[in-house]
């Protein structure tokens, strides 16, 4: 399908189509939105060299990956906001140029995508807590570009994020109201802006009940399987061990499950978690009753509304910074009960060489 039979398809103009398939900030939402559903529907891809020739763009949205194991950039969260931003472009007629580079070459890499025109825009994955040297270098860059995230408090640029604190604020206080008052923190990466917020939220709702912080019950390190597992055993181990758990991944709460059933200890009833649930495409804690308690947002759509705000933003020169704080909804699942005293204390393994069959009434 070209151009052409897509406008009389929509009985449109065909400058008002490319013009919404470009992402130009004169076409209304609606009218942007039917064009590029009807674009998928027909299978119809722009010829992205012809665009680039008219209109002086690469076509291209770039994003720059450091390859440090400190970041948490290639896990399965990642490749679900990549897919979502992936959509988007290919929508768009914009491809992706991903550069993955050594640590320290973050700043270089953006400097040599704007030097040599290989992008028409930048979407910035991971921002730091404090200061963020990529934000000052990019405004002078002059590129468009978005955070997925924020970067402290006083912002004059694009960004999407969830609200972090609030989030860890609310589902520390479910655990508080469940009578939980030894409630443990396995949190990410805390230089970076949303594992700090997440910290900020878990201390406020304890400050605002009157229950003391332990340092002994917050951990932070890169969110894995085996990070939540070694975590959650170390606390368990503890002479007054916690719990509850709130947990800042889905796949890190996986570990603290293991540890938890190592330990004899029975999820939701023994000990509650509450995790963070990035509702992943393959990975999903959703069904007709979740086994994780989570604060939940969509990372693919996080990540198809990153690549909607930098291709609006792609021409745009005069447009102010567009920014959007998302609340995550907070699901109940089979993880969390009421305290029961003795809950967190290490108990046999339940399926020792000593252990007896277990039967259930009936059999």
């Amino acid at each position: 399908m070209k151009l052409k039979d897509l406008a009389q398809h929509l009985g449109l103009s065909q400058t008002t189509v490319s013009r919404a398939l470009n992402g130009y900030p004169e076409v209304s939402e609606a009218t942007r939105q039917r064009v590029l559903d009807a674009a998928r529907q027909h299978h119809y891809r722009p010829n992205t060299r012809a665009r680039g020739l008219a209109t002086g763009r690469a076509m291209a949205i770039g994003h720059v990956i450091p390859l440090s194991s400190k970041y948490e950039m290639v896990n399965p969260v990642f490749a679900d906001f990549i897919a979502g931003a992936g959509e988007t472009y290919s929508a768009r007629g914009y491809d992706m140029v991903m550069s993955v580079v050594a640590d320290g070459e973050e700043e270089r890499a953006y400097v040599q995508m704007a030097g040599k025109g290989l992008v028409d825009g930048l979407l910035v994955h991971a921002p730091r807590s404090a200061q963020d040297a990529r934000i000052p270098l990019l405004q002078r860059l002059g590129l468009p570009f978005v955070v997925h995230g924020r970067v402290g408090d006083a912002q004059d640029f694009s960004w999407l994020d969830i609200d972090n604190a609030r989030s860890f604020q609310r589902a520390t206080e479910l655990l508080l109201d469940l009578g939980h008052r030894r409630i443990a923190l396995i949190n990410g990466l805390e230089f970076m802006d949303f594992a700090a917020r997440r910290r900020r939220g878990y201390l406020a709702a304890l400050s605002g009940r009157g229950v003391a912080a332990d340092p002994a019950l917050m951990q932070a390190r890169e969110m894995t399987e085996p990070y939540g597992f070694r975590a959650a055993q170390q606390m368990l181990a503890l002479p007054d061990p916690p719990s509850a758990f709130v947990v800042s991944s889905y796949i890190t709460a996986m570990g603290v499950r293991r540890a938890l059933s190592a330990a004899g200890l029975e999820l939701g009833r023994d000990v509650s978690v509450v995790t963070h649930d990035d509702d992943l495409s393959y990975l999903s804690n959703q069904g007709e009753v979740p086994i994780f308690t989570a604060t939940r947002s969509s990372v693919r759509q996080a990540g198809r509304r990153c690549a909607e705000i930098v291709l609006g933003l792609i021409g745009s020169e005069a447009a102010a910074p567009v920014q959007e704080l998302w609340e995550t909804e907070l699901t109940l699942g089979l993880s969390t009960g009421p305290y029961r005293p003795g809950g967190g204390a290490r108990r046999p393994p339940p399926h020792g060489p000593l252990a007896s069959p277990v039967r259930r009434a009936g059999s």
